[in-house]
């Protein structure tokens, strides 16, 4: 057994030996006091020299306790002490016929604990021999007993010799008996400890792999209130265990109250997975694929539920992203063919009007409606050059290219579109650094599209800012960051979602394919793109493209 868990074995034996002193001496003095005579009055000095003499003695262990290192000597000189003062006990409280034998079988006890089956038999053998010497002793007359007159022994030797003998084979019995319960109590307890340690493991186990799995998990007993929340949980919910711990799972994912009346169809495959919006504690909304299941014991009774979530967020978004690569797939493929079919006539009936335009002379009237088909061709012109800009990319060579260059050629380039007007005020802040190795066609186009988008929503008059600076992270490659802000209309929460869109616009003149082109460019380059708007105040487009992009 441990050092200090023996240690502290040792001292309640030291307490309880003083205990069961106290208890005679006590017995002895109220004896006394009532005029009850406990023992000869010749035996009296002798009883309480012993009582005194084990007072000492205990005080004696305990300084070797603390001031020796060999505990086991300690506990030898102990139980060959009490062996001998057991053995004196004996002889003045009456020798054969005493009844303070029976502390040999407490001696014998503690020693086979504390010194195993061993050093119970050196203890068994100890007492064996004092009290059967004692009694021999006193049967030959070598010594007198206390409580018998000289030449008056009252015992035969039949009644002498069967009492050594019994109490001979019960020390050993005692001896033997106690080892066996000892030794089983040690076995017990070293394969309880196996037990445990082998359950502390698997424990262990079953924690780790709970809580190392990125799926968040919570399970919730049949009152419906949640008993644990794993690690993958507080990271997605932003809720700490002691959040939610004893609340209802209902008030975290409401769906489930629902979910858990299918409760009768869950073996069919898929009925107890869902989804659903969730807002986490940061009042951030995640998209989260749930899968709730009945939780049961070894008994297969169920014991409560368990729901298992993880964060779709992201996937959501990838697959948005692709459904919109796959419908600008196809837009590509349309494009080709609309292009063959329709740039061909196009370009034959703007050569004829023109040829008409120059030749002819018109009426008023004629003059007007000749106006109208020149801007009607200008303008599927320029739809037909957006149409293949979003289709597929701009030709021409990567080259580094200097922002402020193209942002100064845009500006110049847009006084002269009709949504310009004077009321406009431009603010610039471009680093001299602003460069990015790109498709210049491209990067224009782009600039060229978010700039006249941010002219548009200003009819009247605004402020339209616009900065380029270098960004630099620690893990990422640099980056120029593209600022444009005006204070125009501002574009509704509901139309946020769905710029991006082809065809998809909110101006009665628009095509929808500007801020289309503006994605696709960005992705292209395998950049960013945020947009902050709120009605009435204004909207902010924030670019992040990589420097030294594809």
């Amino acid at each position: 057994m441990p050092q200090d868990n023996l240690i502290n074995r040792i001292r309640w034996l030291m307490l309880v030996r003083v205990v069961i002193i106290t208890f005679l001496l006590g017995i002895a003095t109220f004896s006394e006091f009532i005029g009850v005579a406990l023992l000869p009055e010749r035996s009296l000095p002798f009883y309480y020299l012993i009582i005194m003499i084990t007072y000492g003695l205990s005080f004696f262990y305990l300084f070797l306790l603390y001031r020796t290192k060999n505990i086991m000597a300690n506990l030898y000189i102990q139980a060959a002490c009490d062996t001998l003062l057991i053995t004196y006990l004996v002889y003045v409280t009456g020798g054969t016929g005493s009844i303070y034998s029976v502390f040999y079988t407490l001696a014998i006890i503690y020693s086979v604990l504390f010194l195993g089956r061993k050093g119970g038999l050196i203890i068994a053998s100890a007492c064996s021999i004092f009290y059967g010497a004692l009694l021999d002793l006193e049967y030959y007359g070598v010594i007198v007993p206390f409580f018998a007159v000289a030449d008056d022994y009252p015992f035969h030797a039949s009644y002498v010799f069967s009492r050594i003998f019994s109490h001979i084979l019960s020390f050993y019995l005692i001896a033997f008996l106690t080892s066996f319960v000892v030794e089983q109590e040690k076995r017990a307890r070293t394969m309880l400890a196996e037990k445990e340690d082998a359950f502390d493991q698997l424990d262990l186990l079953h924690r780790s792999i709970v809580e190392s799995v990125n799926l968040g998990i919570l399970t919730v007993n049949l009152s419906g209130k949640i008993k644990s929340f794993n690690k993958a949980a507080q990271d997605i919910t932003d809720y700490a265990f002691t959040d939610v711990e004893d609340k209802s799972i209902f008030e975290l994912f409401p769906i489930c109250a629902d979910m858990l009346t299918k409760r009768n169809v869950w073996h069919i495959p898929g009925q107890n997975q869902f989804e659903t919006v969730f807002r986490t504690k940061k009042e951030q909304e995640l998209i989260l694929g749930c899968s709730l299941s009945p939780l049961k014991n070894n008994r297969d009774k169920r014991i409560g539920d368990i729901l298992i979530f993880q964060d779709l967020t992201s996937i959501k978004k990838m697959e948005e992203g692709y459904e919109r690569s796959r419908r600008m797939a196809f837009i590509g493929e349309m494009a080709a063919h609309l292009a063959h079919e329709i740039r061909n006539p196009l370009a034959s009936i703007s050569g004829s009007i023109q040829v008409l335009n120059r030749d002819l002379r018109l009426s008023e009237g004629d003059e007007r409606l000749m106006r109208i088909i020149l801007r009607g061709k200008e303008q599927l012109e320029g739809f037909m050059k957006d149409f293949l800009l979003l289709a597929r990319p701009t030709p021409g060579a990567h080259a580094m290219i200097d922002i402020r260059e193209i942002i100064e050629d845009i500006l110049d380039a847009l006084k002269y579109v009709p949504d310009w007007h004077e009321d406009i005020e431009v603010r610039k802040s471009i680093a001299e650094n602003a460069l990015i190795y790109a498709n210049r066609s491209e990067i224009r186009q782009m600039i060229w599209n978010i700039l006249l988008n941010a002219l548009q929503a200003m009819p009247a008059k605004g402020a339209l800012n616009i900065e380029a600076k270098r960004k630099v992270f620690n893990n990422s490659p640099d980056c120029l960051e593209i600022v444009v802000t005006d204070n125009g209309c501002g574009i509704a929460q509901k139309d946020l979602e769905k710029i991006f869109e082809p065809f998809y616009t909110t101006r009665e003149r628009g095509t929808g394919l500007g801020l289309a082109i503006v994605n696709r460019i960005v992705e292209s380059n395998r950049g960013k793109i945020n947009i902050l708007s709120e009605v009435g105040k204004g909207t902010k487009f924030v670019l992040l493209l990589p420097i030294m992009g594809e």
